[in-house]
C-alpha cells in the first residue's frame, strides 16, 4: 500500500504535520512513514582551523578538531532520532498503528526522490525552523519539494484541526484537472464538502469546466458544488477561505515557467505564503 509520507525536522509546524499525516492515515488506511534528513549543511565541518601552527601542535589540534567532529556528528544523528521519536509518538497518539521513521544523511530532495514512488502523498510543514524569526518566509525546502514531486504534496498549517469543508480552486489548467483526478480517485474526500471555484469572468467556457469538473466528481459520489468569482486568485480564494470557513485549499502548482514566476511572483507561492489552512499542491 502506498505510504503516507511526511517530512519533520523539529520545527514548531513539526507538529501539526504529524497530527495531518494521522488524520489521512485514517480516512484513507494508509501506513505513515516519518522522514527526519541531516542535511549536508549539519554535516561535520571540513575547514582547516589550524592555521599557521608548528608541526606538532598542528597535528594535536587536526585531532581534537576529528573528535569535535565526530561527537558533533553523534548528537546530530541522536537529534534526529529524537525528532522521529516524538513525532512517531504523535501519529500514534492519533490512534494510527502502522508507523515507520527513516533517518536520512544528504539533500532532502534527493531524499524525497527516492521514496516518492511508494508515496500516496508527502507532507511537509510549510516554514521550518526558523519560522519564528521568518513569518513572512516560506520553508527553503517547500518550493524545491513541490516543483520536484510527482506526488500530492500537503503543506501543513501551523495548527492542526479536522478537515470538513475543502476548497478546490480549479482553473481548467492540466494541474487543476489533476486535482479533481485525485479528489474524485481518492479515499480522503468522500463525506467532505467540496467547493470547486473559477476566479476571472463569468464565460462559457469557465461555465463548461466547472460542470465537468461537478460531473466528475458526483460520479465518484463526491457532491460538489461550483462557483465564478471574480478577482484575482490569491485575494479572492483567500476571502472564500476567511468568509466560507473552509478547512482546506487544493490548487494547481506553478502552472508559469520557473523564471517566469521569480520575475513576476507565483500565485501558488503567495497563496501558501497567506494561507491559514493547509494547502495540498497538484503539478
Amino acid at each position: 500500500m502506498e505510504k503516507i509520507i511526511a517530512l519533520v525536522d523539529g520545527s514548531i509546524y513539526s507538529a501539526s504535520t504529524c497530527e495531518h499525516a494521522a488524520w489521512i492515515a485514517q480516512r484513507t488506511g494508509a501506513p505513515v512513514e516519518l522522514i527526519h534528513v541531516l542535511g549536508r549543511r549539519e554535516a561535520a565541518d571540513q575547514h582547516d582551523l589550524s592555521g599557521a601552527i608548528a608541526l606538532g601542535a598542528r597535528t594535536q589540534l587536526l585531532q581534537e578538531l576529528a573528535e569535535l567532529d565526530a561527537q558533533r556528528s553523534k548528537l546530530v544523528a541522536h537529534r534526529g532520532r529524537a525528532i522521529l521519536d516524538d513525532a512517531k509518538a504523535l501519529v500514534e497518539k492519533a490512534g494510527v498503528t502502522e508507523v515507520t521513521t527513516r533517518l536520512r544523511h544528504g539533500d532532502l530532495i534527493e531524499a524525497v526522490a527516492e521514496v516518492e514512488a511508494g508515496a500516496r502523498v508527502i507532507l511537509i510543514g510549510k516554514r521550518g525552523e526558523a519560522a519564528d524569526f521568518a513569518k513572512g518566509h516560506l520553508g527553503s525546502n517547500l518550493e524545491r519539494i513541490v516543483r520536484a514531486s510527482h506526488k500530492p504534496v500537503f503543506v501543513a498549517s501551523r495548527g492542526f484541526k479536522p478537515i470538513e469543508k475543502v476548497l478546490l480552486a480549479y482553473d481548467g489548467g492540466a494541474s487543476a484537472m489533476k486535482a479533481v483526478d485525485h479528489i474524485a480517485r481518492s479515499p480522503l474526500f468522500p463525506g467532505l464538502k467540496v467547493h470547486v471555484v473559477t476566479v476571472g469572468p463569468d464565460t462559457k467556457e469557465a461555465q463548461k469546466g466547472l460542470a465537468d469538473a461537478q460531473a466528475m466528481l458526483k460520479a465518484a459520489q463526491i457532491e460538489a458544488t461550483t462557483a465564478i468569482v471574480p478577482g484575482t486568485p490569491d485575494k479572492a480564494l483567500a476571502e472564500l477561505i476567511e468568509a466560507e470557513g473552509h478547512d482546506m485549499l487544493v490548487m494547481g502548482a506553478y502552472g508559469h515557467s520557473r523564471i517566469r514566476s521569480l520575475i513576476i511572483g507565483s500565485t501558488t507561492t503567495e497563496m501558501v505564503r497567506s494561507c491559514k489552512v493547509p494547502v495540498v499542491l497538484m503539478r
